[in-house]
């Protein structure tokens, strides 16, 4: 029996698990001989959420399994070049097949491992998506199946359980649909007998993942806190799936259905599917109703605080997120950050250890517009190519470090050579292999002090950095009601019925709190110009989280001149440029900067992306398409 079986068939019992949670033994805590009969695992609550414990483990850690992990396809991102074993460097060469570990060993550790061993947490089985899903979607079935076995609970407690079980389940299906596209849809227990369930379209799916998430939004808390389901565990129930989690997911599993590559998939139209488009913007909109009149635990971080979404620093392994991850995975190991993510982002020369870089790519940078909200190629906007750094979005400080910039701030004499980011054509951290490819460095989840001079080393172990990336945060739900509510209504002052927020306010939310003027006029005339701002608003609040490769493939846009290649940014500095590398504050604003100016300033192309109809959606596995004729593979693989 193939791999594929071995996740979704039934096991003969159904065992109780060991806590997930340190914070949430009461209850979970069991002894030895607790690995017990079914009529004992469903029988009271404490025993039956012993057993849904284990399905917020399968939601894997996708920036830190490993050492180092690739999870930004888009346009995006590039990797030093010395490197051309991950998924990234696959993706950018047309070959989707490298996220499975038996193509060609080892490549996207997040989505596939060798042997995966449920119940067992660690380096080298930690959860992935393909396992996970299809072994946590067989799980929900199994629990669901034995709710009528669960007697000793109370109503509230009877539906938190059943909500818990539906939401994994439908968020198991999203998670492949969203890569895969339409597949079997499995709500119920499996036999080990013959099986010729059929790949559905994504649109019969999706109508499936919304009846288990809209049921699960009606059972399980808005806030377990205030619940008396949570009131063991108060404190610590900001994992538990919640009314917000649940309607968040069903709106964005509309908004995908909704999308044109979906909805080409589905229907043969490769515009937005408007009724699915008005689904997601009713869901989104009874959530940010709830936020915007402080109904609930979420609310967005403010913008001093914005890296505590992504790290904490010298806070004992505090979980990231603050008030707004809504949807995080648990991170089993957190000390792994440090090893070597963190390390990943800027120059060997800052920090000897880095193995592996990731870059942000000029072409993705220059939708970092500037200050007072327009695109940098709108003929207003002030945009000066002898001074590319100025007036610019604060998020692009935030994020990026751009030649000049101050990346040792102790001022160690050895670092007098690249103290400022020699980021120029030439400079020293440019190497190809050990520096930047493209002139920018990615630290939206990185410190200037992470590196080896400043504060002993404050990307080193004893630091207690947590880096996380939640799979959900409130900002990209007023990005999706945004999206969804103007393309339901086909103005950008579209509304949900439920939410007094336009889809124009909605993207000024976030402005305001960046301090990013609103959208021009000029782009909210027509719903052609307003979406070319709402992608744009995306690509930058979420930049690098990643979401890109998604959006590119179901907005149909990955293969469309624009999107396809990866530039760099070459130029000098203005000033003497004798010794440049002996002195990197030459030919730099060490007050500010931002304001320095530079001459030459052009892109180049490194890299074109060659895709073809196939590279909609990634190859399945060839073993389990060969399970039955009904489980095809993808077009063209």
């Amino acid at each position: 029996m193939n791999k594929f079986k071995k996740y979704i068939y039934a096991v003969a019992a159904a065992m109780a698990v060991s806590a997930p949670f340190t914070a949430c033994t009461d209850y979970l805590d069991k002894a030895p001989e607790s690995d017990i009969s079914e009529d004992m695992a469903f029988k009271n609550f404490r025993n039956f959420q012993g057993f849904v414990e284990e399905l917020y483990y399968l939601v894997p850690d996708f920036c830190k399994i490993y050492w180092n992990n690739s999870f930004n396809w888009g346009d995006d991102e590039i990797i030093s070049t010395n490197v051309n074993y991950m998924m990234g460097y696959k993706v950018d060469n047309g070959d989707f097949w490298g996220w499975q570990t038996e193509y060609d060993g080892w490549q996207c550790g997040w989505m596939d491992i060798r042997n995966f061993e449920p119940g067992k947490f660690e380096a080298g089985n930690a959860p992935t998506l393909w396992q996970s899903c299809w072994y946590g979607i067989r799980k929900c079935n199994i629990g669901l199946a034995n709710m009528d076995l669960l007697m000793e609970a109370t109503q509230e407690e009877k539906d938190a359980i059943k909500g818990q079980l539906l939401f994994f389940r439908g968020w198991f299906h999203f998670e492949l649909m969203q890569y895969f596209g339409g597949l079997p849809y499995i709500d119920q227990v499996l036999g080990s007998g013959k099986v010729n369930l059929p790949r559905l379209s994504y649109h019969e799916c999706a109508d499936k993942v919304a009846a288990d998430l809209k049921e699960a939004a009606a059972l399980v808390p808005l806030n377990w806190d205030n619940a008396a389901v949570g009131s063991m565990t108060k404190g610590n129930n900001e994992y538990r799936i919640n009314k917000v989690m649940a309607l968040s997911y069903l709106g964005k599993n509309y908004l995908w259905a909704a999308s044109p590559l979906m909805n080409r998939e589905s229907t043969g139209s490769s515009d937005y599917n408007k009724e699915y488009a008005k689904l997601a913007a009713e869901a989104f909109g009874e959530v940010l109703t709830l936020a915007e009149t402080g109904q609930m635990q979420y609310k967005l971080v403010d913008f001093e605080d914005y890296k505590e979404i992504f790290l904490t620093h010298n806070k004992g392994g505090l979980l990231p997120g603050s008030t707004e991850a809504i949807f995080r995975p648990v991170s089993w190991d957190w000390n792994r950050s440090n090893w070597n993510q963190t390390r990943t982002y800027g120059s060997k020369l800052l920090d000897p250890e880095k193995a592996v870089g990731f870059y942000p790519c000029a072409n993705y940078v220059n939708f970092y517009g500037m200050a007072n909200g327009l695109p940098l190629d709108d003929p207003d906007s002030g945009f000066d190519k002898s001074h590319p750094w100025k007036d610019r979005d604060p998020r692009f400080y935030h994020d990026i470090r751009h030649d000049g910039c101050k990346v040792e701030l102790g001022g160690n004499k050895d670092a007098n050579a690249f103290r400022y980011a020699p980021l120029y054509t030439g400079g020293c951290f440019r190497d190809v292999q050990n520096g930047s490819r493209t002139g920018y460095f990615n630290y939206k989840f990185v410190r200037d002090d992470f590196n080896q001079f400043d504060n002993q080393g404050a990307g080193n172990w004893g630091a207690n950095n947590h880096m996380l990336i939640p799979y959900l945060r409130l900002a990209d739900v007023y990005l999706m009601y945004a999206e969804s509510a103007a393309e339901a209504t086909g103005v950008a002052a579209g509304k949900s019925s439920n939410c007094s927020l336009t889809a124009e306010d909605a993207i000024n939310v976030l402005r305001d709190r960046a301090g990013v003027d609103h959208v021009n006029a000029a782009y909210t005339g027509s719903l052609e110009k307003f979406m070319s701002e709402v992608r744009r608003e995306r690509a930058v609040e979420l930049a690098f989280e990643g979401h890109r490769f998604n959006d590119l493939r179901r907005w149909l846009l990955q293969d469309k001149p624009g999107y396809t290649q990866k530039t760099s940014i070459e130029f000098s500095r203005v000033g003497d440029l004798t010794g440049i590398d002996k002195d990197s504050s030459v030919g730099v604003n060490t007050d500010d900067p931002h304001q320095t100016e530079v001459i030459g300033y052009h892109e180049e192309v490194i890299l074109t992306r060659n895709f073809s109809e196939k590279h909609w959606w990634l190859p399945l596995k060839v073993n389990d398409t060969k399970m039955y004729v009904e489980f095809g593979q993808n077009p063209g693989w």
